[in-house]
């Protein structure tokens, strides 16, 4: 008797175990065959990416070259190749893997997606934008077209992701892109910049440090082999020929005029007051809405309330509200001074 309650409940055991893997729709081997395909789905679809962006710059793509970027082995790298080729999205000549016009519509979908949604986090979010690539590289599998659609419209249909890559529409078009690299730039040469490649992310984060945004007007002071030297918002910067190479700028006519004149808010000192003209073009995300929402808008008055001993932050007075605002935020703010009597007076 006993043995058979124990068989019995080996049985029951089993079954159990066996529901648990099998089950139709949360069975552990449903789920594990479902991250099989979406990993297989990604794959194809990060393939299409850099096909499309090989085109895009003349360059050629090959099966090595695709393994290389999906970071997957040249086997692999042909069991995909073979599945887009199934799907008609690729096609091969002489080694060289190009994509057919079903393809080419398959891969502006997905850069759709991705580069709304790094509109989305720069523009709505306090996501760090060295992260905007990666996580959008996360969500561009993911979202259908119509909540594609719906994140367009919300965020008013942008032209431009925060890198300055045309989005592409819903119709599957994309904006052309004009400009020339940092690089291509002779000595007096006067530019502005219009893109900044977020790839490789060490580059990236070198560009950032620089401080460099899109808008940015400069003039190239000096150029070696090894060094450019570019004077912007008042400060000369060196920069190595890779740094240039991800910066896409568009060369201006006009003589460059330096901004040393240029005030921001940590020049206010107490007892003086401003009138606000605009922020820095690398204040963006929550903290550009932050401030906004405070009042720090063009045409906004603005003076120093409060001090503080150990310096940082300062009291400002907005519209009648007290703000504390740190040094870091208060140089993103740009302000013209406002006379007093007794600035007319003074001698």
């Amino acid at each position: 008797m006993i043995d058979q309650i124990i068989a019995l409940a080996f049985a029951l055991i089993f079954a159990g175990l066996l529901a648990f893997i099998f089950l139709p729709e949360n069975g552990m081997y449903n789920r594990w065959k479902k991250r099989r395909i979406d990993s297989r789905k990604m794959l194809i679809e990060n393939g299409l990416k850099f096909i499309y962006d090989c085109e895009y710059k003349h360059l050629i793509c090959t099966l090595n070259a695709l393994a290389g970027n999906l970071g997957i082995n040249a086997d692999e790298a042909a069991k995909i190749f073979e599945q887009m080729d199934e799907m008609n999205l690729v096609k091969m000549e002489n080694e060289k893997i190009t994509l057919t016009d079903e393809g080419r519509s398959y891969a502006l979908k997905v850069i759709r997606v991705h580069r709304l949604w790094e509109r989305y986090l720069a523009d709505e979010t306090s996501v760090h934008q060295l992260d905007w690539h990666d996580r959008a590289e996360i969500v561009e599998h993911f979202l259908s077209k119509e909540e594609t659609d719906k994140l367009a419209a919300r965020i008013g249909n942008p032209v431009l992701d925060p890198h300055g890559d045309p989005i592409p529409l819903a119709d599957g078009t994309i904006p052309k892109m004009s400009g020339i690299t940092l690089n291509k730039l002779t000595q007096g040469d006067v530019g502005t910049i219009v893109h900044i490649e977020d790839e490789p992310k060490a580059v990236y984060s070198q560009i950032l440090a620089f401080g460099f945004y899109l808008g940015m007007d400069f003039t190239v002071l000096r150029k070696s082999d090894d060094r450019i030297v570019i004077e912007a918002d008042g400060e000369e910067v060196k920069i190595s020929p890779i740094v240039a190479e991800n910066i896409t700028v568009k060369k201006q006519e006009q003589e460059y005029t330096p901004v040393t004149n240029r005030l921001n808010l940590s020049n206010l000192k107490p007892g003086e007051k401003a009138k606000v003209i605009g922020l820095a073009s690398n204040c963006r995300g929550s903290q550009r809405r932050r401030l906004m929402d405070f009042g720090i808008i063009p045409g906004t008055t603005i003076e120093i309330e409060m001090e503080n001993p150990l310096g940082d932050p300062l009291g400002y007075r907005v519209r009648g509200t007290m703000l504390a605002i740190r040094k870091n935020q208060a140089e993103m703010i740009y302000i013209e001074k406002i006379k007093t009597t007794e600035d007319e007076y003074a001698v």
